[in-house]
């Protein structure tokens, strides 16, 4: 006979505990442990991936090698971030913050691989089956041609899997789903768990490319476990501003493709369209001739985009000026900043540092190091810098420019928008090949940096 027995688990980051805390040992929350109830000596019983069938190690060479084709998405920003397509039998996790666009994203989807033949299963435990035709009407999805279910329980939905068969699983959301075994709420840690490895076994044995959404804290990560990132083969993250109509799909796991990807969409009446170009988007709204902006080249993956990177220097009446960095680390717009007071004499211990890039764009890269100290001097001094020149770069303690990696790509990239010159690294000169129209600008230190972009 079943026993039922209790226990706590947080909401955050899955501790559990025989007795209610009020704040978690393992995350420091406070109020995320709730009540569970697991029974004892049930029946339920957890299948591998094998589906319950024994199978014996094999050795790695006798392993059919046989690459199975990607299906293609017809999304190329969505493509990239995959890695090329979706593979079948991958399990997906696609998170963002409510509102941001994640159910349109994955509904084009659907649409897409619906039209090429694919069979495309859309679950939605948030729903009805109503909605989502009316959601389909507004973005003129033409009598989209795939299979739509308003259901939340798990057993039922692996039910019409095997009636239906398809090629594509969606499931909205992953903290609607629950399973009839386990006797917890939907959302909890325990259903969460269970939900996505029954999932992951009919990804993996059936061959079905498999997306689930994820919503997330007010932290910004995935609700539920940490394991959830674990279990899954990739996590991709929407991003944006709710009131701006850019959205950055970046990928923080891809078993199956680079992490450094990333597609950006725009919003719009009709849905979601790719930028086929973003830098050009990125840079539409620069400002000529004033200071403090500067244009740098990154690398997102394998593309570069140049965007505008904004400072402004302010002086201030506190005895602690503020640094405030939105889009770039402010540890590393810090160690900057101290880098110009010592090396080129700035005096910034009384003023305020603000520093932006435009657009909504994560620069992570130290490429961006010497774009950042120009931006900062261009304010500090009220000098605009030259309009035509793009800044590349990562700067030392001592007050070098070390060199960076892909920089014919940046270069090239510089080149197609239009710009003059460029001030790059004086090690990535040797071996250069680039544009005769561009001129290209080897700098040693952070002063000649600063004597080329201000002159004139």
């Amino acid at each position: 006979m079943s026993k039922y027995k209790t226990k706590f688990a947080c909401q955050e980051c899955g501790y559990e505990s025989p007795k209610w805390l009020g704040k978690c040992p393992g995350c420091n929350s406070w109020n995320t442990l709730v009540e569970e109830v697991t029974v004892k000596g049930s029946s339920h019983r957890h299948e591998g991936l094998g589906g319950g069938q024994r199978q014996a190690p094999l050795p790695l060479t006798q392993v059919a090698s046989e690459e199975e084709p990607r299906m293609d998405t017809t999304i190329g920003e969505l493509n990239r971030v995959l890695g090329g397509g979706l593979v079948p039998g991958s399990l997906i996790l696609v998170g963002g913050d409510p509102g941001i666009g994640k159910s349109t994203l994955l509904l084009q989807t659907s649409f897409a691989l619906a039209h090429q033949g694919g069979k495309v299963l859309y679950v939605s435990g948030e729903e009805s089956a109503k909605q989502i035709k009316l959601r389909a009407d507004r973005l003129d999805m033409k009598t989209p041609p795939m299979f739509v279910l308003a259901e939340n329980d798990l057993e039922l939905i692996e039910q019409h899997i095997n009636q239906v068969e398809p090629d594509v699983l969606i499931i909205d959301s992953i903290q609607t789903v629950f399973h009839p075994a386990i006797q917890s709420a939907a959302g909890s840690v325990a259903q969460v768990r269970e939900a996505t490895a029954q999932l992951m076994r009919i990804a993996k044995g059936k061959g079905i490319g498999t997306f689930i959404v994820g919503h997330v804290t007010k932290e910004g990560s995935i609700a539920g476990p940490r394991m959830l990132e674990h279990m899954v083969d990739a996590v991709l993250y929407f991003e944006g501003e709710r009131h701006n109509t850019f959205r950055i799909l970046r990928a923080v796991k891809n078993r199956f493709g680079s992490t450094n990807e990333i597609g950006i969409f725009e919003m719009k009446d009709r849905g979601l369209e790719e930028v086929a170009n973003p830098s050009e988007i990125f840079l539409a709204e620069r400002p000529v001739g004033v200071a403090g902006s500067t244009v740098v080249a990154s690398m997102e993956g394998t593309r570069p985009v140049l965007v505008e990177l904004q400072a402004l220097v302010a002086p201030t009446s506190f005895v602690t000026p503020r640094r405030t960095a939105t889009g770039v680390d402010h540890q590393r717009v810090a160690m900057i900043m101290a880098v110009l007071e010592k090396r080129m004499g700035m005096m910034l211990q009384n003023q305020d540092a603000y520093v932006n890039v435009a657009g909504g764009v994560r620069l992570d890269e130290p490429a961006v190091d010497l774009a950042i100290a120009v931006s900062i001097a261009s304010s500090f001094r009220d000098h605009a810098t030259n309009p035509h020149d793009v800044v590349i770069g990562e700067v030392g303690l001592t007050g070098e420019v070390r060199g960076v990696s892909r920089i014919e790509q940046r270069v090239r990239e510089a080149h197609k928008l239009g710009f003059k010159r460029v001030i790059i690294p004086q090690k990535n000169i040797r071996g250069l090949e680039a544009p005769d129209d561009i001129v290209v600008i080897g700098v040693n230190n952070i002063a000649e940096a600063l004597d080329e972009v201000m002159r004139g």
